[in-house]
């Protein structure tokens, strides 16, 4: 038996950095978010010996390992490795396996690719070896993973975007995460992506310096990094009560203020790059956006006029930008089974091309 699984990337409206310790320990933290019909897929196919082989396709990379391996962490398919670690500790058999990985997005794309990778590996071999995990389940287990395991720097918004999907008030306790679903009409959701475009800026950008600097400014109690990471949370809620009344345009202005506290948190988060298109856009009819992830690069999420949308991406297009359609996805984690051709008519699932 074949078994997938996909989980959404995600993008953050309001509240991102509130996410990361220690400032949610210490104040809570509140991310506004939704996911996209953009993926992180893994596929397992299960093998007659115990060894494991992985191929990414977006790195053109394969590796193999055999059942005592110690998988250590070198920069190569380190994602890979600490999820098939904690798979080794007893969770379920230890079957060999040929694991395909690939993603709609490269890392540092301000998407969440890596965090949504992690979970769409553990939503594979939940279904593989019939895990009892709830959504909270693998989505504190792949911010364990990821953030302690590996620690690599970040929050905890893109682990529960990709796990739960959808449009999402997520609360960060220091001994809790709560997601909170949004009922919201389909008039506004329809009119909120029509306005929404996605511009990617041309450069991925790591974060970790940035998760750096913001991290020890919260240490330091720094007030102008404080007082927008405060606010950042004000405007989450502000964000998530415009879309619940139906002020599509409220929502817009209200984007551009996320990004002006933003910038607060770090002079890295923008460039002169970012600061242009984001200039030209206002200029042509954008009432607000601002730049997702951590910041540095990745995609630009803008609110458009409708009536000067195409102007819109014209000029930005013109200024090295790349549009990149894409629609609300509203399902999170997906898995399902796969038969092969030599199973055709034997049971559930749909079958395998040869």
């Amino acid at each position: 038996m074949i078994y997938r699984s996909r989980a959404p990337l995600r993008i953050s409206f309001a509240g991102g950095g509130t996410d990361v310790s220690p400032y949610f320990e210490e104040h809570g933290g509140i991310v506004l978010s939704t996911t996209i019909n953009k993926y992180a897929y893994a596929t397992i196919n299960e093998r007659k010996d115990t060894d494991t082989t992985v191929k990414s396709l977006d790195f053109d990379a394969v590796a193999k390992y055999r059942s005592n391996d110690q998988l250590s962490y070198d920069g190569e398919l380190d994602l890979v490795k600490a999820v098939l670690k904690y798979m080794r500790k007893g969770q379920g058999k230890n079957t060999g396996l040929d694991l395909f990985i690939h993603s709609d997005a490269p890392p540092g794309s301000g998407l969440g690719s890596s965090s949504t990778m992690v979970v769409a590996l553990i939503g594979a071999f939940q279904i593989a070896r019939n895990l009892p995990l709830t959504n909270y389940d693998i989505a504190e287990l792949a911010y364990k993973i990821e953030r302690q395991d590996l620690g690599i720097k970040g929050g905890m918004q893109d682990q529960y975007a990709a796990t739960f999907g959808g449009f999402n008030l997520i609360e960060f306790h220091a001994d809790s995460v709560v997601v909170n679903p949004l009922r919201i009409s389909h008039d506004v959701l329809n009119e909120l992506e029509y306005s929404l475009l996605l511009c990617y800026t041309g450069r991925t950008r790591l974060s970790a310096h940035i998760l750096d600097r913001q991290i020890s400014s919260v240490e330091k109690h720094k007030k102008e990094v404080m007082n927008s990471l405060h606010r950042s949370k004000e405007i989450a809620i502000e964000l998530k009560n415009a879309l619940l009344r139906g002020r599509v345009c409220d929502f817009g202005a209200l984007l551009h203020d996320a990004w002006l506290e933003k910038k607060q948190l770090d002079t890295s988060i923008s460039s002169s790059q970012i600061d242009e298109l984001y200039t030209i856009a206002r200029k042509n009819g954008v009432l607000g956006g601002k730049i997702l992830g951590a910041g540095g690069g990745g995609y630009l999420l803008l609110f458009c006029d409708f009536r000067r949308k195409h102007i819109v991406c014209q000029k930005l297009e013109e200024a090295g930008g790349q549009i990149v359609q894409f629609a609300f996805d509203y399902q999170g984690l997906q898995t399902w089974e796969v038969r092969s051709q030599a199973r055709a008519g034997r049971g559930q699932g749909p079958q395998q091309c040869a």
